[in-house]
């Protein structure tokens, strides 16, 4: 019989819906029996595309006798993050305290009376391996010490909660000078170095700010020991547009790679790294790195967007697993298999002209790079030869049934029983989860809006116009701005992700839109932007502290502490984003209480951002938006030429009026340039815009 998850919208917990264990979704009921009850809170917490999360849906919680004991001693309760990252955040953190490590999925144990952990952890396999104990053992072990530990019980608690709470509570500084910023520019830089072991990530907040800092590197040079920023932010992109973790053959980034050479990768595509890898990809070509692999690299993952990612109504999916089945009877999906290429099968489908082409450009072999099969990974950058594209097309034909012109758009797999029942042409795809999410979107409509600008490609201002206007008109319900959309159905009070990323969206629509004088839209997309800050700031300024809650005030009573986000991980800090926001708004509307509370936010964090450079790259990015504010005021039609260029704390207006034979005017902060009388004075005036101390 199915448990309460099976009523839910989410593709993660539906997952888990015929699980034997009573799943119960986080709600005020599920809380207040488990406190009525006296069971201990097992939360389990995780994604749809998790690998180990699925492993362990089909070990320990699948597993009878696990479930029997769980029901009869515990409350098990099953949250998707990704509908949560409240939640998420702050139960992460407490993992974090209590093992020095996290990940997902994430396990936790909480007391039914407060809700604080006191054990926690990731994956728990079924019986003892890896090094680690059976999930029943650890169940029991748990219940016991639960039941016989009140003391230390209580000890524990009390550590775990003044941990979180003095997290929560940041010491501000009035520290917001040159100095901290390049602390933050070469720390975000070197991260940045390849270290020659472990996972790749793609961690494009880091290279966001340390491209930033490349334009620095003259100056610093002179008086310090500086990394060199561009040197590791065009090799970060060769990464990732040659590597593995792109999928040559159809488009679109997979998460991250295993190993250190950017060759095998953990196979799912999210969208908040593709939308914000197309940002950064379309960055460095406006920087002046006019890699040709870069502008295919985004070409390809629009394609990948549009066939597989948009739906009808044109927003864009959440993310595609890493497994898919290789035939419909298996009974368990497996890794890779949509994507990875054996060589006889190579050899069948391509001419012996063509295979010996791709065996040149790409590292493919007859023993493969990846059991026995292989990851396409470029040698070399540069354009590809007309043989290697056509070759190309094969695979993709051979893997969705079709050539890609014929193929513009591929119908997703909602579940695994839909992927393994439909009949493919091709491959069998991997499932996608075909949820919304509003800050997912606006990191790939901020991406498809800056690759417009740059490269001059109104199809991608399209693509992202009508993604945003899904949002505007369907994501406020009595005047509530929400996080998700299932199929039509709303849900979730949004969160300062949301608001933060999607209002950058809106600002980075309006500048793209500059860019294409021709291009029309009914929506204002700057004064959508003032709308929704409004509300913001209304339901998630923190006026005793600045900065933004993770949460509006009338949606945080069963969380432990109400956190401020300022750590980037796979995604950038809401206050970053924010941050930036309200400098980019003051300068577009000259209010000058935006750069107030932008200076009164930075200062919240100035203390972190001081002691925990690499925690928080998005604020740094704040910081240089604070520091070298810019306007540029022209006539529209020099408007293109500027917005297709690298200026990385400038937003421009239109002025159908300027002074007397004057051609532009610049302006930085609170004071104005004398007006510029030739393209020559306009151009230095923007330079040193952007370079000042």
């Amino acid at each position: 019989m199915a448990n309460r998850l099976s009523y839910s919208q989410s593709l993660y917990l539906r997952k888990h819906a015929e699980n034997p264990i009573n799943w119960q979704p986080w709600c005020d009921q599920a809380l207040a029996a488990a406190k009525d009850e006296n069971k201990p809170i097992f939360l389990s917490i995780g994604y749809s595309s998790c690998h180990w999360c699925t492993v362990m849906e089909g070990e320990a919680f699948s597993d009878m006798a696990i479930a029997d004991y769980m029901n009869a001693h515990f409350l098990p309760i099953k949250v998707d993050r990704e509908e949560r990252p409240d939640l998420d955040s702050i139960y992460m953190q407490a993992l974090q305290m209590m093992t020095g490590q996290g990940g997902w999925p994430l396990n936790v144990f909480l007391d039914p009376h407060d809700l604080t952990p006191f054990y926690g952890g990731t994956y728990f396999p079924l019986e003892p391996n890896y090094g680690r104990p059976g999930f029943l053992q650890v169940l029991q072990a748990i219940r016991r010490f639960y039941d016989t530990e009140e003391s230390k019980l209580a000890s524990v608690k009390s550590e775990i909660l003044s941990g979180l709470q003095q997290s929560a509570r940041l010491p501000a500084s009035q520290n917001l000078g040159r100095a901290l910023l390049q602390q933050g520019l070469d720390v975000s830089a070197r991260i940045l170095a390849p270290s020659g072991y472990g996972t790749s990530f793609p961690m494009i907040p880091y290279a966001l700010v340390s491209l930033r800092g490349s334009r620095f590197e003259a100056e610093a040079a002179e008086t310090e020991s500086s990394v060199n920023s561009r040197r590791l932010c065009i090799q970060r992109g060769l990464d990732l547009a040659l590597g593995g973790i792109y999928d040559q053959a159809a488009g679109g980034f997979h998460r991250y790679t295993v190993d250190p050479t950017w060759t095998v990768p953990h196979f799912e595509k999210m969208l908040y790294d593709n939308g914000q890898i197309v940002e950064y990809l379309a960055e460095l070509w406006g920087a002046g790195v006019q890699e040709p692999a870069f502008e295919r690299a985004i070409a390809g993952t629009v394609s990948w967007l549009k066939r597989e990612m948009t739906a009808p109504e044109g927003y864009f999916y959440a993310a595609q697993d890493a497994d898919s089945f290789v035939t419909p009877a298996d009974s368990e999906p497996e890794e890779g298999a949509f994507y990875v290429w054996g060589y006889d099968e190579l050899k069948a489908l391509l001419s012996p002209a063509e295979l010996t082409a791709m065996e040149e450009q790409f590292t493919v072999t007859a023993t493969g790079n990846f059991e026995q099969r292989n990851v396409l990974q470029r040698r070399r950058p540069g354009p590809l030869s007309d043989q290697v594209e056509m070759a190309l097309a094969k695979l993709f034909q051979a893997r969705y049934g079709a050539p890609p012109e014929q193929l513009p758009q591929f119908p997703p797999a909602h579940n695994n029983e839909a992927a393994k029942t439909q009949a493919w042409a091709g491959r069998i795809p991997c499932v996608t989860d075909t949820k919304m999410i509003v800050a997912w979107n606006s990191l790939m409509i901020s991406g498809l809006a800056k690759a417009a600008a740059i490269l001059a490609k109104v199809e991608y201002l399209d693509l992202a116009a009508t993604a945003a206007d899904f949002i505007l008109s369907h994501q406020w319900v009595e005047g509530r701005f929400h996080r998700l959309n299932y199929q039509g159905q709303v849900a979730v009070l949004a969160q300062s992700e949301d608001y933060a990323l999607f209002i950058k969206a809106l600002l980075d629509l309006h500048q793209a839109r500059l860019a294409h004088p021709d291009w029309r839209s009914e929506t204002n997309w700057l004064d959508q932007a003032l709308k929704i800050q409004a509300e913001f700031d209304d339901w998630l300024w923190s006026i005793e502290s600045g900065g933004y809650f993770n949460t509006a005030r009338d949606a945080s009573d069963s969380l432990l502490v109400r956190e401020r986000n300022y750590q980037d991980n796979a995604t950038p800090s809401a206050n970053g984003a924010a941050i930036a926001n309200l400098i980019r708004l003051f300068l577009l509307g000259a209010e000058p209480d935006y750069l107030n509370r932008a200076e009164q936010a930075l200062q919240a964090f100035g203390t972190v951002m001081e002691k925990v450079p690499r925690a928080c790259p998005s604020l740094f990015a704040a910081l240089d938006w604070y520091l070298h504010p810019t306007l540029i005021r022209t006539t529209g039609d020099r408007l293109s030429p500027l917005l297709s260029q690298y200026l990385p704390t400038a937003v421009c207006r239109v002025e159908s009026v300027l002074p007397s034979e004057a051609v532009g005017l610049v302006c930085q902060g609170l004071s104005c340039q004398e007006p510029a009388a030739d393209e020559v004075q306009f151009n230095q005036q923007i330079e040193n815009s952007q370079h000042r101390s």
